[in-house]
């Protein structure tokens, strides 16, 4: 397939904050009504305190990323208006023990029937969806995907403080995630109707409510005729989020290379995939990561130019390979969210100053 005409497109979630104090505010339903009125239609999350912005359908990069530039800006003069600050951010750095569940009928069943899972959240992620033709191609493109989850996790990591305090991890909000019974890496599945017997279990023993709930961090979507990949924490840049797409589209383009080539996907154990998520949690950029196709161990920056030198003929076939290799350096020179998180903390141990710079990093580059 020709990795240019591959479309995709981005679900960006949000925290609302409180312009002084930054801890969570409840007022998504306020900022989706004013946003309305601008013409921009946002999405109501599980918490009062978030909300979920969507792109259009793209096949060029750099208008996808003139999209999230607006989109960001946009929404945070909605939030403004309404006396609340927008923050890119996986957790909230400074939050009471409960966040209020957003009063739809759906959200009101879910915190009934899971507890302090449903209230205990304000967990932002960044889901990225690719055109794909059918659900058994987007079951065995997902397949593929399963071993190069935890760098894009890694990549993206942005949640390093929880409550006022850090969380020794670089995503807090990964390891929160994953207590759902339906969240984390999806098993390897032989085919979509694998896919769906599993799917009809989780609804008969009452783990899922709906299919909406199948959180795995890669799935066909509910909605869309796309293969979703949802396992980063909400990056902390735009340039960030269109650096996630274009490697998450060429990756989808590869599996599906693979695919037509008659290549079967590695089945990794699942047990070796646990064990790369909690190292990709962790660490983040800084550190080292498990490579769960040969289980050595090697610095994440390493492993991440792998994924990149792997999605390299589509990334050259969609143009985007400049962009990629140029946002990448900068990212691994600036830092992720997380560590930008944790350098602001460590100055003056000041969650304050923790806000202030995820706030920055939110609207960076969006003029």
């Amino acid at each position: 397939m020709d990795a240019g005409r591959a479309t995709v497109g981005v679900e960006e979630e949000f925290l609302l904050a409180d312009p002084g104090t930054g801890a969570p505010v409840a007022k998504n339903v306020e900022v989706a009504r004013t946003a309305k009125e601008s013409g921009i239609d946002l999405q109501l999350e599980l918490t009062r305190c978030q909300l979920e912005a969507n792109t259009a359908v793209h096949t060029d990069i750099a208008a996808l990323h003139r999209e999230l530039r607006e989109l960001r800006r946009s929404i945070a003069a909605c939030a403004e208006r309404n006396d609340a600050r927008l923050l890119a951010v996986g957790i909230p750095p400074t939050a009471p023990t409960e966040v209020p569940v957003t009063d739809t009928p759906r959200y009101q069943r879910i915190a009934d029937n899971f507890g302090m899972l449903g209230h205990e959240q304000g967990l932002s992620g960044c889901h990225i969806h690719v055109g794909i033709p059918d659900r058994e191609t987007a079951v065995q493109v997902g397949n593929y995907l399963r071993p190069w989850l935890p760098l894009l996790l890694a990549l993206t990591a942005n949640s390093a403080l929880y409550r006022g305090v850090e969380t020794g991890y670089a995503s807090w909000r990964s390891i929160l995630w994953r207590r759902w019974p339906s969240a984390g890496p999806p098993p390897y599945f032989s085919s979509s109707r694998d896919y769906d017997a599993m799917v009809e279990m989780m609804l008969s023993s009452g783990t899922i409510l709906d299919r909406k709930m199948i959180y795995w961090d890669v799935r066909p979507s509910i909605s869309f005729p796309t293969v979703e990949v949802r396992v980063s924490d909400i990056p902390a840049t735009v340039e960030e989020t269109a650096l996630l797409a274009a490697l998450v589209r060429a990756t989808v383009v590869m599996a599906r290379k693979s695919l037509a080539a008659g290549r079967i996907a590695p089945a990794v154990p699942a047990g070796v995939l646990r064990a790369a998520y909690w190292k990709a949690a962790r660490s983040g950029l800084a550190g080292d990561g498990v490579d769960p196709f040969d289980c050595h161990v090697e610095p994440i920056r390493t492993l991440l130019g792998r994924l990149i030198d792997h999605a390299a003929p589509a990334l050259e076939e969609a143009g985007d390979r400049q962009f990629v290799d140029e946002a990448f350096a900068a990212v691994l020179a600036r830092g992720n969210g997380a560590h930008r998180q944790l350098a602001a903390f460590r100055a003056r141990r000041d969650v304050g100053d923790v806000i202030r710079e995820v706030a920055g990093a939110t609207l960076e580059g969006c003029g």
